[in-house]
């Protein structure tokens, strides 16, 4: 286990983040049955994480976080997804949307001031709520149905948002809707106590059900005008932060990949002498599940990396950043598959967690980017470099 992570740690913060990681990965692991059969995010886990001030990480230092990197982001959310990958992808969305917030400055100094002493005191968490049933992801560009409709001195908000990760247990939610006296996309800050606001329990899916992506519903909820917080930018900037879900989907890969490898040298049926690690067929999977996770791993963790080191050339890595995505999607899951083979018809057995690794890692196809968008921003780029 240590060969396959040891070209990813660098230094000594980076080995204490990843032990951090690995810590509540163990605690993630160990609930993630359950998550899974009730279809929601766990409040024991979210009360071990804030308790390890994993919810603090990509907090600026001033309001006592570690203001972590892309690079360490990566680290510490694929490690966490090696326990359960809805535990990572749920707490992922927190932690880069508070990277975004720090990075990009998108909001005045005193909103996020206010937010950020919430988080560095109370250990809130927050997501945003931009997904809607007509719309589908807000990365096809479509309007949202959500309104925002000025009344005197507030806003009235009406509307409904589906795939709220994490909604049963979030303090904050960070809405888009149509704020119709500006003509323009907003986002509110808006807590979870407010009059109108209602979550309903949609979320039955086939995979990564221990998210508790359920609907958020919005009805004549009224807000004071400081709530719309950030006016959508009709310029698409890259947003480095959302490689935590291929991070996510690799590390349910290695989780399947370990396990794989540990059946193989611990079955022998008696037919064989051995265990069927030394089946030629055997090992040639294990050769290929190592090949593809360390061709996509050693893709994202460079991206990554140049992302950090590279601030002025951040603009320029949309295309590489989307197929970081697709590539670490695509090799998550073949590497399950494979894990599969390997384990044969007790892959499908509830008694192993190889059906829970297939199903949640499915899952990675619906986030954003899709792939068909990725090829037509390669495509796109290539046609424009390549001009005569």
């Amino acid at each position: 286990m240590a060969n396959i992570f040891s070209p990813f740690i660098h230094n000594e913060r980076q080995r204490d983040l990843w032990n951090l990681a690995h810590s509540l990965s163990v605690r993630a692991k160990s609930r993630r049955t359950e998550v899974d059969q009730q279809a929601s995010f766990s409040e024991e886990m979210l009360r071990d994480l804030k308790e390890a001030d994993y919810v603090t990480l990509t907090l600026p230092e001033k309001y006592n976080g570690k203001n972590i990197s892309l690079y360490e982001l990566l680290l510490v959310q694929e490690q966490l997804a090696v326990g359960d990958g809805s535990t990572a992808l749920s707490i992922g969305w927190h932690l880069g949307v508070v990277k975004e917030l720090a990075d990009d400055q998108t909001w005045s100094a005193d909103d996020f001031h206010r937010l950020a002493i919430e988080i560095s005191e109370k250990k809130k968490i927050v997501n945003r709520a931009a997904t809607e049933p007509a719309t589908g992801s807000p990365t096809r560009g479509g309007r949202p149905e959500t309104s925002a409709t000025l009344e005197g001195d507030h806003y009235v908000i009406n509307g409904r948002k589906s795939f709220t990760t994490m909604a049963n247990v979030l303090d904050y939610f960070i809405v888009s809707a149509y704020v119709e006296n500006k003509k323009a996309v907003g986002w509110f800050l808006i807590p979870n106590d407010v009059s109108g606001l209602t979550v309903e329990q949609t979320w039955d899916t086939l995979g990564m059900r221990g998210t508790g992506s359920d609907d958020l519903v919005l009805t004549n909820v009224k807000l004071p005008q400081e709530a719309l917080v950030e006016i959508q930018s009709p310029k698409r900037v890259p947003k480095g932060w959302l490689l935590h879900i291929p991070a996510c989907y690799l590390g349910i890969a290695i989780a399947a990949r370990n396990d794989a490898i540990q059946f193989a040298k611990n079955y022998q049926p008696n037919s064989l002498k051995t265990t069927i690690s030394e089946v030629p067929h055997v090992k040639q999977k294990i050769g290929e599940m190592d090949f593809e996770l360390l061709q996509a791993r050693h893709f994202m963790y460079a991206i990554a990396k140049k992302w950090d080191e590279n601030p002025e050339e951040r603009n320029l890595l949309g295309p590489e950043l989307a197929a970081v995505k697709v590539s670490a999607t695509n090799a998550a899951l073949k590497v399950v598959d494979l894990a599969m083979r390997i384990v044969g018809g007790r892959g499908l057995s509830k008694d192993y967690s190889f059906e829970q690794y297939y199903r949640d890692v499915r899952a990675g196809i619906h986030n954003p980017p899709m792939e068909d968008m990725v090829i037509q921003m390669l495509a796109g780029r290539a046609l424009e470099n390549n001009q005569q």
